[in-house]
């Protein structure tokens, strides 16, 4: 695999991710001293034209060769594939998918994006996610009483009592209800636990005031839930979360409100401004367009010029008055963002994702846009919008069934079936169909879940401690920003997404698995203190069965991460052909050198990393 001819969009290979309108842009392919062909030519699109520009040999090192060419970010999105003729190849095109010997249509051609960059704090980030209601309660309240807790508040009448460590019925008439009092002051009470791991980043579930314990069914977006402690327990906390260094990135709905929500009850008047912000009619099941045909999920209709307005891009827009500064967001995860503002026969997603990011840029150029998507979101991520997506589908997925535990006999994400079991192969070759079909700088926006509040816990998936570790080395080490689900840190398990909102046990340590806190602890401050695993490029060096290894490289900086599912062949490296001759062990594994090759044993699951010199 080492011989392959390599390019991909990480600093070793093209001069910068986001070029300025006509600025230059230098591009470099990798080709092996063994597979050299006699002529590489990169073929680009200009004003929708095709362009061939033949490039130049920059550097040989004896074991690979460097091809060099630049051009003009002429477009705001500017593709480009190379061809590699003669010599080992005959006639090749390499794109992002990479190396075919047959002409493709230009949907995985590489990208270069000539618009404003994500910000650079993302880059090398570890996202933590907390399902407020579960995570903790705080100080105010007794963490052991084992009875429906005195929450300091009237509960609405839709809360059902839980106490603290009641598991979750999961599936039943009470699942949206059950209520466990975690608040906002929890959280801020607990950021100690946070940067211990190593995380810099929160990401919390909505806090609006709703209908349910998950509050995607908010009734307002003007106030905070004053069950959750309301306005000044979320300034508090991010202004605790900012004096630390970390960011807190809030979850909105611009697909839906609750049917509770002020302006679905004053569209209720046919004259009501409001009602536009809907739609209505007799054809209806509910007599209103509704996501998944759910009444109390009213959806918004977004040919509404004033929805917009309100919602998106006015100065006091839900959008734009809750970021910025040292109280307010760093970003907004976008629920639903692959149905948000499509309907029937209108599809404004486009739209309602560039406006969402400029009304955002108004208030902090810096700030972080991510989309919930469960399929392809390649078309929607050009860069102009939505800066990464929730990667169920180009990661989740693959990581899922190629270590699924026989035991776990749960639905696929989403299908009727039970998720398959996999080959390494299998999973490498879906993740690069994925990855190759969207920008390299939305790949690395994109976040690496092995589980959320949606889905099964990883632990439970994967069935033991060592496959978890082999999970989250994946999640670490491939392009894209981990995401951990709270308590997954401590070995907690779950079936399926209600089933794994479980509170967090803060009361008894004594049960957390300490070796998993370990690993998670250690591959998450490595993440974050290393070029190659934020911006560094991806080659894969093995690919088998029940076992993987890839390179991150980048100049200042090379890893070698191998990824195991059960005990398998050591794996051997050829150090000349990585250009290293030492490797220092950085997590995992064990490996010496012998006869000029890295040796890898791999006696169980679990995963090992080295640095390269």
């Amino acid at each position: 695999m080492l011989a392959a001819a390599h390019h991909d969009g990480s600093p070793l290979y093209v001069s910068t991710m986001s070029p300025r309108l006509g600025e230059s842009v230098s591009l470099r392919l990798r080709t092996h001293r063994d597979h050299q062909p006699a002529m590489v030519v990169l073929r680009t699109v200009h004003d929708g034209e095709p362009f061939v520009a033949h490039a130049e040999v920059s550097q040989s090192d004896g074991v690979d060769t460097w091809w060099e060419v630049s051009i003009e970010a002429r477009n705001t999105i500017t593709h480009y594939r190379w061809l590699l003729s003669g010599g080992a190849y005959e006639y090749s095109w390499l794109t992002a998918a990479g190396l075919i010997d047959h002409d493709v249509p230009d949907a995985t051609d590489f990208v270069i994006t000539a618009l404003p960059a994500p910000p650079a704090w993302m880059l090398s980030s570890v996202i933590y996610q907390v399902f407020p209601d579960r995570f903790a309660r705080g100080s105010q309240f007794d963490q052991e009483d084992t009875s429906a807790a005195k929450y300091g508040t009237a509960l609405p009448d839709w809360a059902v009592p839980r106490a603290w460590g009641q598991h979750p019925e999961g599936r039943s008439p009470n699942t949206p209800f059950e209520f466990y009092g975690g608040d906002l002051d929890g959280v801020r009470e607990h950021l100690d636990h946070l940067q211990a791991l190593g995380v810099d980043t929160l990401y919390m579930t909505p806090i609006f005031p709703a209908g349910s314990s998950h509050r995607y069914d908010a009734s307002t977006f003007d106030t905070i839930d004053p069950l959750l402690g309301g306005d000044a327990a979320l300034a508090s906390l991010n202004r605790a979360a900012h004096e630390r260094g970390m960011q807190v990135i809030g979850d909105i709905t611009l697909n839906h409100s609750g049917a509770t929500h002020e302006w679905f009850v004053a569209a209720q008047d046919p004259a009501a401004p409001e009602r536009e912000y809907f739609r209505f009619g007799d054809e209806f099941t509910h007599g209103y367009v509704c996501w998944w045909d759910i009444p109390s999920l009213p959806k918004f209709d977004h040919t509404s010029a004033a929805l917009r307005d309100r919602l998106v891009r006015d100065p006091d827009s839900t959008i734009r008055r809750w970021v910025g500064g040292i109280e307010g967001f760093d970003g907004w995860r976008v629920d639903v963002a692959n149905m948000s503002g499509r309907m029937g026969a209108t599809d404004l997603a486009h739209e309602l994702a560039r406006d969402t990011l400029q009304a955002m840029r108004l208030e902090d150029p810096d700030l972080l846009l991510v989309a919930e998507h469960g399929h392809d979101a390649s078309d929607d991520l050009l860069g102009d919008g939505w800066h990464g997506t929730m990667n169920y589908a180009g990661f989740t997925r693959q990581v899922w069934s190629w270590l699924r535990s026989p035991e776990f006999n749960e639905n696929f994400i989403g299908l009727p079936v039970e998720i398959p079991v996999i080959t390494g192969q299998s999973a490498v070759a879906s993740m690069r169909a994925f990855h190759g079909r969207i920008p390299w700088r939305s790949l690395l926006a994109s976040w690496n879940i092995l589980g959320s509040h949606d889905t099964a816990r990883i632990r439970t998936v994967v069935g033991t401690a060592e496959r978890q570790i082999a999970a989250l080395a994946m999640a670490v080490g491939l392009p894209g920003v981990p995401m951990i689900f709270a308590g997954d840190e401590i070995g907690e398990t779950g079936w399926w997404g209600e089933d794994a909102r479980t509170t967090f046990p803060w009361n008894t340590p004594e049960n957390w698995e300490s070796s998993i806190l370990e690993a998670y602890t250690d591959l998450i401050h490595l993440r974050r203190s290393s070029s190659a695993l934020a911006t560094g490029g991806l080659r894969w060096v093995h690919v088998g069965n029940d076992s993987l290894a890839f390179l991150r490289e980048h100049p200042d900086e090379t890893l070698l991460i191998v990824v195991t599912r059960g005990q398998s062949e050591a794996i051997r490296i050829p150090l000349i052909d990585v250009n290293a001759t030492t490797l220092d062990r950085v997590f995992g594994f064990t490996a010496e050198i012998t006869a000029g090759h890295a040796v890898i044993d791999i006696p169980s699951a679990g995963a090992g990393i080295w640095r390269l010199t």
